[in-house]
Order: C-alpha cells, then structure tokens, then sequence
C-alpha cells in the first residue's frame, strides 16, 4: 500500500508519495504523470509516517533550519538511475555541479547527458536536489518544476531570496 498527502510550500503544492519502505515522490503541481509513475494502489493518508516526516523536514528546509534532508527513500528506477539520483545528495546546499562533474564523480564525465536524463526522473525533487545540477556553462538546463522554480531554489539557497513561508 502507498500513501500520499499534498503539502503547501512556497514553490506551490507538492503531493508526497511514501511506501511503509521510504519517500516515494515528491511531484509538483503540473508534472507529467509519465515522469514518475505513481503506483494504482495509493490512498491519501497525511498521517502515514513517513509523509509525516518528509513534510516536516520540507517545511524545515523553506525556512532556513535544513539544509539537507533524512529520509529513508523507495526509489525506483535502474541501477544507474538509482546511483544518479543518490548522488544529488553529494551537491552541498548552496551550490551547483554540471552534469559533466556529476557524471565524474559516477565515474566516467562522458555520461553527463545520460546523467542529464537520469536526473529529469529524479522522483524526489528537492530531497535529492537535481536543482543543483546546471548546464556546463552555467546555464539552467530542464527541471520537472520549471526553470523559473529552479532559479527560485537556488537564489533562495544562495541567499539571494527569502521564500515565504505557507500557513
């Protein structure tokens, strides 16, 4: 069985997705349902404890208090989508990496657009945060939540933007 709840937050309402094994998904507001595939059996529970702590824990994070998260996670995908994924944990808050660097730190820089398409199904946005991931020259690249949302979450993280915090 799987759970889900919506969640406020500044960047708009995110729906959370969590297994009894960890955080499944964190979807925005107008994501492609092909992007991460939600199972058929999810009810919406607000109470599941997993979506309980993955909610406080992103409350935490849009007002300052955490600057990366601790949450157990159910991914899917292959193997070396997985270790993609995993490896957005390794991009300090506050900073980026290129696809290019991220691909070395896998082990092989020739796998940045693979690393690239690896990352547009990141199914935890934020959590293992592919916003931190730019193009080589600097530039903002795709992102499930919006280019403009991406530039959000890193000025709010370089302290550039102060987000306001939902009620």
């Amino acid at each position: 069985m799987h759970a889900r709840t919506v969640v406020a937050s500044p960047v708009g309402p995110l729906t959370l997705v969590a297994s009894d094994r960890g955080l499944r998904a964190v979807l925005w507001p107008s994501d492609d349902e092909r992007r991460v595939c939600v199972p058929a059996d999810t009810v919406d529970d607000p109470t599941h404890p997993v979506l309980v702590t993955a909610a406080e824990q992103l409350r935490e994070y849009f007002t300052g208090h955490r600057t990366a998260f601790d949450l157990p996670l159910d991914l899917h995908g292959t193997d070396f989508q997985i270790a993609v994924w995993r490896s957005l944990a390794a991009i300090p808050y506050g900073t980026t990496a290129t696809y290019a660097e991220q691909a070395a730190r896998l082990g092989d820089a020739k796998k940045a657009r693979a690393v690239g398409m690896a990352n547009g199904r990141n199914p935890v946005s934020i959590v293992l945060p592919c916003h931190r991931v730019v193009g080589a020259d600097g530039s903002l690249t795709g992102f499930a939540g919006g280019l403009d949302t991406k530039r959000y979450l890193l000025d709010f993280e370089a302290g550039r933007r102060a987000l306001p915090v939902p009620s």
